[in-house]
């Protein structure tokens, strides 16, 4: 198979690394605005062709799939273009904004017959399967905590009067769409949908939310979930049962996983998993998922990604985002 990239940041170049070290996949052309960035990244990529022209590039026949690594804001119409001229889409999330377009571009796909995949390492990871298991093992469960608070290296730029991407409601950015999607990927993922969300948000003077809290009561159980990009945690998130207690250092690579039972601590997976492990996971999902059609697997991720898209849809709904 060969893939395309729509984007030329760290995140594509870390992708297309993942992609290299764990697939048979081919890079075959990249897309920038800007003809010296597309050419630049090409040649540094190893891409034979380059793209300042989406509409150009979405008719080429050069490529069978495209990663979309843009702004927030531009994801959903970049996807439905590759999706209607037949092209398979990896999109970093969020891949929509809201569930009922992503409803609408998960039905184009699949009338296309094209695989339509959010770029999510969690969940793909051999470690999901492995935190499963462990759930089942510490007996009732009915808290859990878990966080994702990651300074921003972008936020100095705010005090300097600058609004990048990442801080600028217009993008659709902000906090929880860019980390605060990760501890809730992971509640859907494990427990579902919640009968209940409270939410609480602060936000900058750009618009774009700061941090925020969320609270999910399913039956029996309580998740709470804090995100923040403007302050640096080292606490892990924990899942607390009756009879164990698991905790998860880093709840986007789902790295540092540890089982605290009977008095004693077992590692479950460590801590120093390279970038390319955990992406290859996913990139090498994606490949296999296009290779073979649709399977439970897939569903299974559609289905999350969908039900991420409702509680962070609730989320913005009961704090006044301003998109």
């Amino acid at each position: 198979m060969k893939i395309a990239t729509v984007g030329t940041s760290d995140i594509t170049k870390k992708m297309l690394s993942a992609i290299r070290s764990r697939t048979d996949i081919a890079l075959a052309a990249v897309y920038s605005r800007s003809e010296r960035k597309a050419e630049a990244f090409a040649r540094e990529q190893g891409a034979g062709l380059w793209f300042t022209d989406l509409a150009a590039m979405a008719a080429s026949d050069a490529f069978d799939a495209v990663y979309i690594a843009s702004p927030n804001a531009l994801h959903e119409a970049q996807a439905r273009l590759f999706l209607e001229h037949g092209k398979h889409v990896l999109c970093e999330k969020p891949m929509t904004v809201t569930r009922e377009a992503e409803e609408a571009l998960y039905a184009l796909a699949e009338e296309k017959g094209r695989v339509y995949m959010e770029a999510i390492m969690s969940i793909h990871t051999p470690a999901f399967g492995i935190l499963q298991r462990a759930i089942g093992g510490i007996g009732t469960v009915r808290s859990v905590s878990l966080q994702y608070c990651q300074l921003s290296s972008r936020y100095p730029a705010l005090f300097r009067g600058e609004v990048p991407n990442i801080f600028d409601p217009a993008m659709k950015a902000g906090c929880l769409m860019d980390i605060g999607v990760y501890p809730i990927y992971l509640a859907a993922a494990l427990f579902g949908r919640p009968k209940r969300i409270l939410s609480a948000a602060e936000f900058l003077s750009t618009g774009a939310d700061a941090a925020g809290a969320a609270i999910l009561q399913y039956d029996g159980l309580t998740v709470d979930l804090h995100y923040s990009k403007v302050a640096q945690s080292f606490a892990p998130s924990e899942i607390l049962g009756d009879n164990g207690t698991i905790t998860i250092d880093a709840v986007s690579l789902l790295t540092g996983i540890r089982l605290r039972q009977d008095g004693g601590v077992r590692e479950l997976v460590p801590g120093d998993l390279s970038r390319d492990d955990v992406m290859g996971a996913e990139a090498s999902f994606f490949a296999k998922t296009v290779k073979e059609g649709y399977s439970p697997a897939y569903r299974f991720a559609k289905e999350t990604s969908l039900l991420v898209r409702e509680i962070t849809d609730e989320i913005r709904r009961q704090n006044g985002f301003p998109f």
